[in-house]
């Protein structure tokens, strides 16, 4: 089930493809994290990395301290969780990883009233009965590129005129 909800996010993902044309400006740059101003928590948990700690970059130094942060921060259930995900994650091939990363960098581009359609869109699919999801899902499969546009194209007019429609 929970392979099936990684294929139907990354299927909603390539639902957006058509507005990935824009560009994005670049991040600013990160700036460095000193290992001492980690909390003790903090530093505890990225232990491993305490040796190299200078030699980060100062992104990934960033990324690790939003990361522990956040993690500590967690609910004992929801880290376990965030544990399987993770491991089922590393089960994946390396080419799925990096195809799914280049699919979150895309969707992280898209302005965020793309993004929210995205959102939306997975969340109405999730709460579709899981017969018509399967359904959705093997026509999605079975498509040839071109009909996998033509559904894009026609989801994309059905939610345009909608919100002809439905203002909010």
């Amino acid at each position: 089930m929970k392979v099936f909800r990684s294929v139907a996010a990354i299927a909603l993902l390539t639902l957006a493809v058509a507005a990935f044309a824009q560009s994005v400006p670049p991040p600013a740059p990160a700036q460095a994290v000193a290992w001492s101003s980690l909390s003790a928590e903090q530093q505890q948990l990225l232990r491993p990395y305490s040796g190299q700690w200078q030699g980060l970059p100062p992104a990934r130094q960033a990324a690790l301290a939003r990361g522990s942060a956040s993690w500590l921060a967690m609910p004992a259930q929801q880290r376990a969780l965030a544990r399987e995900r993770f491991q089922q994650w590393r089960a994946l091939p390396p080419e799925h990883r990096a195809m799914m990363r280049e699919r979150l960098e895309r969707f992280r581009s898209l302005p965020p009233t793309e993004q929210k359609n995205v959102r939306d869109n997975f969340h109405r699919f999730q709460s579709l009965p899981s017969a018509q999801r399967r359904v959705l899902q093997q026509r999605w499969q079975s498509a040839t590129p071109a009909e996998r546009h033509q559904m894009v194209d026609r989801a994309r007019a059905h939610r345009m005129h909608g919100a002809d429609h439905h203002p909010n």
